[in-house]
C-alpha cells in the first residue's frame, strides 16, 4: 500500500495538467472572437448605419445648393366672374379665376389651361450652405468616431470576457483535482478508519470534505456558465462550451509598453469630435441670420375656352370645345434678381448660439472627465501588471512547496504520524497555489488589457495574441 500510495497520488496532482492538454486541437482563437463580435454585434451594426445616414445626409446638404425648378402643367373647367375688393387668403386654398367684372352672376363655362415653369437658385448665401454642410460633415465625424469607440470598447469587452471565461474553466478543473484530491483522502481515511487505526470521526471530517469539494466544483461551474452566456451575447452567438485557446495560462507578453497618448484613444476622439460638431452647430446658427441673393424667373402659358373679347352682357361668345380650351394662346415670362433677409431673425438666433455654447462647454467638461479617467486607469494597469509579473515569479515556488508538503501529510496521515486537521490544512494549501498557479498568467494578460484598453493602444494586447 505504501509503495504505491506516492505514484497514485501524483497522479492525482497532475491530472488538471492532464485535462489541459485533452482540448480540443481547434480552440476559438481571441483574434476570431473579436472579428465575429465586430462583425455581428447589434450596437455596431446600429452605429454603421447612423454612419451611413449622416454621410447620406451631407450629399443631400451639398444638393441643396441646386436651384428649385417647378412645371406644372393644369386643366380645369370652371366660371369666370369677376369682382372688385379686397381678398385675403388665409390657410385654405383660392381660385385664380379671371374675367369681366359684371353686375350679376353668370354661370357661362368653358375649359382653361395653365402651364408655366417656375425656377429659384439661391446662389449666394455668405457662407450660410457651405457652414450647413461643415455641420453636416461633423455629424459624420462624430458617427465614425463613435462607430471606432464602440468597435474598440466591444473589443476590449471580449478579450475581458475571453480571459474570464478561460480563467473560470481553469477554476472549474481546479475545483474538480480538489474534488478527486479529496475523494482519495476519504478513501484512505476510510480504510484506516475501518480498520481501527483512526478514529471515526476523521472519516465524518473527510466525507464533509469531500460534499464541500462537490460544492465548490458546482459554483465553479455556475461561474464558468454564467460568464460563458456573457461571451456569446458579446459575440451575438447561441451560448455553447466553448473551446478556448490555452496559450494564456503558460505565456506571458512579451512588451507591455506603448508611446500612445491618451488623446489618441478612441473613446477620448468621440468626446473630442462631440465639442468639434458644437463648434461647427455654432458657427453655422451664427451664419443662419445672414441674408441670401436669389435668381428667380418664371414662364406661363395659358389657354381658355373663352374670346378674348368676351363679355357676359354684350358678346358671350365662349366654347364649350376641351380642345378648345387647353390650346396655349398666351404667355407671360419674369426673371429678376432677389435678396432676402429677416431681420428679426438675430434676436431669434441669439439665443440658440448660447444654448450651443453652453452644449460645448458641458462637453468640454464631459471630455475632461474622461480623460482624467483614463490617465489614472493607466497608472492603475502600470501598478497592476508590476504586481501580476511579481506574483507570476512567485507562484511555481508556491505551488510546488504545497504540493511537498500535501504529499508528506499523506504519506505521514497513512502511517499514522500526523493527524486529519494537518492533512486538511495541506490540503486546503494545495487548492490555492494551484488556483493561484492557474490565473497567475491570465492576470498578466488582463492587466495588459486593462492598459490597452486605457491608452487606447489595443494592437498593443491583440498582436502578441494570436
Amino acid at each position: 500500500m505504501r509503495v504505491i500510495a506516492v505514484p497514485v497520488l501524483a497522479m492525482l496532482l497532475f491530472a488538471f495538467d492532464n485535462r489541459v492538454n485533452a482540448q480540443s486541437s481547434q480552440p476559438l482563437l481571441l483574434s476570431d472572437a473579436i472579428n465575429s463580435g465586430l462583425k455581428n454585434y447589434q450596437s455596431i451594426k446600429a452605429k454603421r448605419n447612423y454612419l451611413s445616414a449622416s454621410s447620406a445626409m451631407v450629399q443631400n446638404t451639398r444638393n441643396e445648393y441646386l436651384p428649385n425648378i417647378i412645371a406644372s402643367v393644369q386643366q380645369d373647367y370652371g366660371t369666370i366672374n369677376g369682382s372688385y375688393g379686397p381678398l385675403a387668403a388665409v390657410g385654405i386654398p383660392g381660385v385664380s379665376s379671371s374675367g369681366p367684372t359684371t353686375s350679376s352672376q353668370n354661370w357661362n363655362s368653358s375649359f382653361g389651361s395653365l402651364y408655366f415653369i417656375n425656377s429659384n437658385w439661391e446662389f449666394f448665401t455668405f457662407g450660410r450652405l457651405k457652414s450647413k454642410i461643415s455641420l453636416a460633415s461633423a455629424q459624420v465625424q462624430k458617427d465614425s468616431a463613435d462607430l471606432m469607440q464602440e468597435q474598440f470598447v466591444h473589443s476590449v469587452k471580449i478579450a475581458g470576457a475571453y480571459l474570464n471565461l478561460l480563467t473560470t474553466q481553469r477554476l472549474v478543473q481546479n475545483a474538480q483535482a480538489n474534488l478527486d484530491r479529496t475523494m482519495f483522502v476519504q478513501q484512505a481515511v476510510t480504510a484506516r478508519t475501518r480498520s481501527g487505526l483512526n478514529a471515526g470521526v476523521d472519516s465524518s471530517i473527510a466525507n464533509a470534505e469531500v460534499s464541500r469539494a462537490r460544492l465548490v466544483l458546482i459554483d465553479a461551474k455556475n461561474s464558468e456558465l454564467q460568464v460563458r452566456n456573457q461571451l456569446a451575447q458579446l459575440l451575438n452567438v447561441p451560448p455553447a462550451a466553448f473551446s478556448l485557446d490555452t496559450s494564456f495560462i503558460n505565456t506571458i507578453p512579451g512588451e507591455v509598453r506603448t508611446n500612445t497618448s491618451i488623446t489618441q484613444n478612441p473613446q477620448v476622439k468621440f468626446y473630442q469630435s462631440r465639442i468639434n460638431q458644437s463648434d461647427v452647430a455654432t458657427a453655422y446658427l451664427k451664419r443662419s441670420i445672414l441674408p441670401g441673393v436669389n435668381l428667380f424667373g418664371i414662364i406661363q402659358t395659358r389657354g381658355s375656352g373663352f374670346d378674348y373679347s368676351y363679355n357676359p352682357a354684350t358678346n358671350p361668345k365662349y366654347s364649350h370645345d376641351y380642345f378648345e380650351g387647353i390650346k396655349p394662346t398666351r404667355t407671360n415670362y419674369v426673371a429678376g434678381l432677389s435678396i432676402a433677409w429677416n431681420i428679426t431673425s438675430i434676436a431669434k438666433i441669439r439665443h440658440q448660439v448660447k444654448a450651443q455654447q453652453f452644449i460645448t462647454e458641458a462637453y468640454k467638461s464631459e471630455y475632461d472627465q474622461v480623460t482624467t479617467q483614463l490617465q489614472d486607469q493607466l497608472i492603475l494597469a502600470d501598478q497592476r501588471i508590476d504586481n501580476s509579473l511579481q506574483s507570476l515569479h512567485e507562484v511555481p515556488q508556491q505551488y510546488q512547496a504545497a504540493a511537498d508538503a500535501f504529499l508528506q501529510k499523506s504519506v505521514l496521515y497513512k502511517n499514522g504520524l500526523t493527524n486529519i486537521v494537518d492533512l486538511q490544512q495541506a490540503l486546503f494549501a494545495l487548492n490555492r497555489a494551484e488556483t493561484d498557479r492557474s490565473v497567475a498568467y491570465i492576470n498578466v494578460w488582463q492587466s495588459l488589457l486593462l492598459k490597452s484598453a486605457a491608452s487606447g493602444d489595443f494592437d498593443l494586447f491583440i498582436k502578441q495574441v494570436k
